[in-house]
């Protein structure tokens, strides 16, 4: 596929993200509820987000999800994600670095996130069949924290132009051992079971960033772009990111989860974290707002959802993150959550 195409792809994949976003849709969190205890001998000005993360310490657990990159206009998207992410002290992931592997003239579509954020904390991004050399690059390409590798099936299946050999976990493994900083592996919005979180650690895997159902539609998006148009029967496919924080329960200890698709308010921040997760991601919301609004709207928007936060844990009678990892007690499923529960 010429190269110019590839550009154009990432374009479309922005305005169809646009076009099938829609932040207040019912999704996999509204069938979690959260106890309420009246008398939670709390104060907001005890409550401290500050949280570990693997091998960093995060000011709090939220990070900005990767997005976008790979053409002029998405280039200017992530110099904005940057300026936004330092003034908002939060990690921030890039978008599929592939197209610029393959294309080095279209690197600095990635690198002007980097440029616009010089100290924060950056990921790269890329396919989980890429070899060495590639992933070598993207590190480079961004001076990358760390590298997201992207587990992607149904996105291929449905895409047009897509891959269809999926044999990962090799490659997966081989590219942990080697790199140099920590590889976190990515599902895009299908989420992540217990068998394949099992596979994924025993290759020596320790960041696994669930990417559940919910949120942005990769089936919806690619669906598109087919002539046909005639593979929306995918669009319900996968575990939402509920399911997949609830398969992941009782992990090995030196397992970090991220959790990232269908948050749209602070609230759904507050129940992954009761659910487990140690980090919480967003993505669409991000997006949806960098479109129509300033960089100052979008980091007072951030900003305030940190406050919130800190607000919603003094709520629950926590003043850590720490802490809301013990508070799964105060967790009421919905009927199908219990079942799906019961089937792990």
């Amino acid at each position: 596929m010429p190269q110019s195409q590839q550009s154009h792809r990432k374009d479309e994949h922005v305005s169809l993200a646009e076009k099938y976003y829609h932040g207040d849709q019912p999704n996999s969190f509204d069938q979690v509820r959260i106890r309420h205890d009246a008398l939670p001998e709390t104060a907001v000005a005890d409550v401290n987000l500050r949280t570990t993360i693997g091998q960093w310490h995060w000011d709090s657990p939220l990070y900005i999800e990767a997005m976008t990159g790979g053409s002029p206009h998405t280039g200017e998207l992530n110099a904005r994600l940057g300026k936004i992410a330092a003034a908002c002290g939060l990690p921030i992931a890039t978008g599929s670095q592939s197209v610029a592997i393959k294309d080095p003239q279209l690197a600095d579509t990635f690198s002007s996130m980097r440029t616009n954020n010089p100290d924060g904390l950056i990921f790269g991004n890329l396919g989980a069949g890429h070899p060495l050399a590639a992933a070598q690059t993207a590190i480079k390409m961004l001076q990358a924290d760390a590298l997201e590798l992207h587990l992607n099936v149904v996105q291929e299946i449905v895409m047009p132009e897509g891959d269809r050999d999926f044999h990962w976990l090799a490659n997966i493994q081989a590219l942990v051992q080697a790199l140099p900083v920590p590889v976190i592996v990515k599902e895009v919005g299908f989420g992540i079971s217990k068998p394949t979180m099992q596979q994924l650690y025993q290759a020596g895997v320790r960041y696994i960033d669930l990417g559940g159902h919910g949120g942005t539609n990769f089936v919806d998006i690619e669906n598109r772009r087919r002539p046909q148009r005639d593979m929306a029967y995918l669009h319900d496919f996968g575990l939402t990111t509920v399911e997949s924080l609830l398969s992941v329960q009782g992990h090995p200890q030196d397992l970090t989860i991220f959790a990232a698709g269908g948050i749209r308010q602070p609230l759904d921040v507050l129940k992954a974290l009761l659910l487990g997760a140690d980090a919480v991601g967003m993505a669409g919301t991000v997006l949806h707002a960098l479109l129509h609004h300033t960089d100052d709207e979008v980091i007072a928007m951030l900003t305030d959802w940190q406050s919130q936060l800190k607000r919603l844990l003094a709520l629950v009678g926590a003043t850590s993150i720490a802490d809301l990892h013990q508070m799964g007690d105060k967790i009421l499923l919905s009927p199908e959550l219990v079942n799906y529960k019961q089937t792990l």
